[in-house]
């Protein structure tokens, strides 16, 4: 028994290395490796980027201009002429019935591959030119083949991404063959009701059909079934998560009364919006419950979240339990922290600040009083995760900018209890990709943002009009407003770039440009007390100019900052662009960004002419997603979610409705899927999700 054959016996799943599929070995599967293929499931969905179908071949007498068509002939003279204006290879053609010009626009790259004497067969649209026929830049194959099938095959079928060792022939090959040797094993997660209620097709078929089409309807029919699939596969991970959470666990239920209600709208010196109200309302229903607030509260950038998280925070008190605020970065808490100061000055809820900078003594005392329940709102950053941080009675977790946390991170946090838990963003996020990144929380929106905010008048600035803006910057300066200059990276003493870099810049900006005015340096790699000691001048106004990187992207709030300068803002994604922008605006003057770039490439300068004519941060999301995917907002490895191999949330948003639904009601009916029927999507969640989304094995 040869290796192959006791292989075939020792892994009859599609768990197989593809190694043991016929025509691989070792070598070949190092190459398949590479391309993220490891088992035969992994090649099975190792799904094409395209697709070709090339008419049945015909002679060239039957040629007609204007048809598309494919003809088998034998080269008979290659002609490159280099020495026009758009330099072209012409190549002549013909069969028993005639000949036909083939023209290739810098086809320099054809020269070695197209030799007089050789079978060609290709595939274009028919032109007539001087009484000639002729394709122009046609699809082609070499013909070396028996006849034994008909020649326009070799120009059908998908079309693979390849790489080096791998050309397009062979990924197909191997993946024909692994189709006729284990395909039988793919199994079937729906009952045949289902399908045709759905129209979906069968999920073997639907393989068949993604890899060996033979025409345009196949390709459709087997991709509306297999992106269901993934879709399906990854609400139904999400909805397992949610039900635990729902059903597992028991948290404190809130009482409300319209006194407390009194008691800590006092605390805000003016009336909330209706947006502010109305997630309120939700807040107090979830938390009224003994099960736990699982709720996401999204706003655009100043629109006022953190007043409502306050309110979920006091509500959280007034019950006698604690509260834990954790946000991504130092510089975040402290503003946090201020701002809970202002609203509760002169109140009796006592409350600290806790970050990874306080250390020693006062962390001992400031961690002993949080575990004897003498603290009720405790405000920090992932210190708040540390062994030695113990709370006596933790109802409420507020968790800002929460997709920069892992979900370790966010686990971490709760521990032995089982809160209520609030996170928030401040960017904006698609309907569709809240129902991925966020599909396990119920989700709120302020749209809105309080009266009074500065409109916010964004420019794109090209190189030539550098100085002028300098002028400006410079009277905004004089008037006594101050200005952001944001960098896309910390230094360039380690790396060869054309890029600016906020240390070398720092010393332009303070030397040459603005040396009548105070600027400071901020970035990621300070310490907390340098951070404090350029932050603390900037926020009184006596620092005139903060150069930083992207660490200044959420929660500084400086309302006499009114002008945003962003350095090759060509090399940030919308969502972020957007988010920078939201720390100018924030008080009654009119403020100004302006997008410094030097870029020809056209995505890019879409990009940044989208950010200079909307300011609604929920529809500039929309532009990001569509434009540059989910991984620009958010990592799907951030939520333990898998890539999306097939389907893209952007264009399929019907089918992940329909997959959401139909997740959920599963979830709803027999949440640990233990009836037999649901024994194949268990073994598929378990597989493909695992322990990274939180889903256990519900065995």
């Amino acid at each position: 028994m040869d290796s192959r054959t006791e292989a075939k016996q020792v892994y009859p799943t599609l768990a197989m290395p593809v190694r043991y599929i016929k025509g691989v070995g070792p070598t070949r599967a190092k190459a398949f490796e590479r391309l993220g293929i490891k088992t035969v499931a992994d090649l099975l969905e190792y799904f094409p980027r395209d697709w070709a179908f090339a008419p049945q071949c015909t002679t060239i007498d039957r040629l007609t201009p204007g048809q598309t068509a494919t003809i088998k002939g034998q080269i008979i003279s290659v002609d490159y002429q280099a020495f026009r204006r758009v330099p072209l290879m012409e190549v002549i053609i013909c069969d028993q019935t005639g000949s036909c010009r083939l023209i290739w626009f810098h086809g320099g790259f054809l020269r070695e591959r197209l030799i007089p004497g050789q079978t060609i067969v290709v595939c274009g649209k028919v032109e007539s030119y001087r009484y000639q026929l002729q394709m122009v830049n046609p699809r082609f194959v070499l013909y070396d083949r028996d006849g034994q099938i008909d020649p326009s095959e070799l120009l059908s079928g998908p079309i693979y991404p390849a790489c080096a060792g791998l050309a397009n022939h062979v990924i197909k090959r191997t993946i024909h063959q692994a189709l006729d040797q284990l395909g039988h094993l793919v199994e079937e997660f729906f009952e045949p009701g289902f399908l045709k209620e759905n129209d979906l097709i069968d999920r073997r078929l639907a393989f068949e059909w993604i890899h060996r089409p033979q025409d345009r309807a196949m390709v459709d029919a087997a991709l509306r079934r297999l992106k269901f699939d993934e879709l399906f596969l990854m609400q139904a991970g999400l909805a397992i998560r949610r039900y635990h959470v729902q059903h597992s666990a028991t948290a404190r239920a809130m009482k409300w009364s319209p006194q407390i209600d009194a008691r800590i709208r006092r605390r805000f010196p003016f009336e909330l919006t209706e947006d502010q109200q109305q997630v309120i309302e939700q807040i107090i229903s979830d938390m009224s419950r003994p099960v736990p607030m699982n709720r996401l509260l999204q706003g655009d950038v100043g629109s006022g979240k953190t007043v409502v998280a306050l309110y979920a925070a006091l509500l959280a008190v007034a019950n006698k339990g604690q509260v834990a605020i954790m946000a991504p970065t130092e510089i975040l808490a402290q503003q946090h922290f201020e701002s809970i100061e202002r609203f509760l000055q002169g109140s009796r809820v006592r409350r600290v600040l806790l970050t990874g900078g306080i250390s020693g003594t006062k962390r001992r005392q400031i961690t002993s009083m949080i575990k004897r329940g003498q603290m009720d709102i405790v405000v920090g950053t992932v210190a708040l995760l540390e062994e030695d941080v113990e709370f006596a009675d933790l109802t409420l977790v507020i968790i800002d900018e929460q997709h920069k946390f892992g979900v370790a991170q966010k686990g971490g946090l709760r521990k032995d209890f089982t809160p209520h838990c609030l996170v928030m963003t401040a960017t904006p996020i698609p309907r569709t990709l809240a129902m991925t990144a966020f599909g396990d929380l119920d989700v709120s929106v302020i749209r809105h943002c309080p009266p009074g905010r500065g409109q916010v008048v964004t420019r794109l600035v090209d190189t030539g009009q550098r100085e002028r803006a300098y002028d400006f910057i410079r009277a905004q300066l004089k008037a006594g407003r101050q200005a952001y200059f944001v960098y896309p990276r910390i230094s360039n003493a380690q790396t060869d770039t054309a890029l600016k870099a906020a240390t070398e810049q720092y010393q332009v900006l303070a030397r040459e440009v603005f040396p009548d005015f105070r600027v400071g340096l901020l970035h990621g790699q300070m310490s907390s007390k340098d951070k404090q000691r350029i932050m603390s001048p900037f926020r009184s106004g006596s620092l005139h100019v903060l150069v930083s990187t992207i660490v200044i992207e959420v929660g500084l709030d400086v309302p006499n900052a009114t002008v945003m300068v962003i350095e090759d803002a060509d090399q940030f994604g919308l969502a972020q662009l957007h988010q920078l922008r939201g720390r100018i605006g924030r008080g009654a003057a009119r403020s100004y960004c302006l997008l410094f770039a030097n870029t020809d490439n056209e995505l890019a300068r879409q990009r940044l002419e989208i950010m200079t004519s909307c300011n609604d941060g929920f529809q500039i999301a929309e532009h990001d997603l569509r434009l540059r995917g989910p991984g620009e907002l958010f990592s799907t490895r951030q939520h333990g979610l898998p890539d999306l191999k097939i389907a893209d949330i952007a264009q399929d948003y019907d089918l992940l409705m329909l997959a959401r639904r139909a997740a959920f009601t599963l979830i709803e009916h027999d949440p640990y899927l233990r009836q037999p029927p649901h024994q194949a999507i268990r073994r598929a969640l378990l597989e493909r999700f695992g322990q990274r989304i939180g889903l256990v094995d519900v065995a």
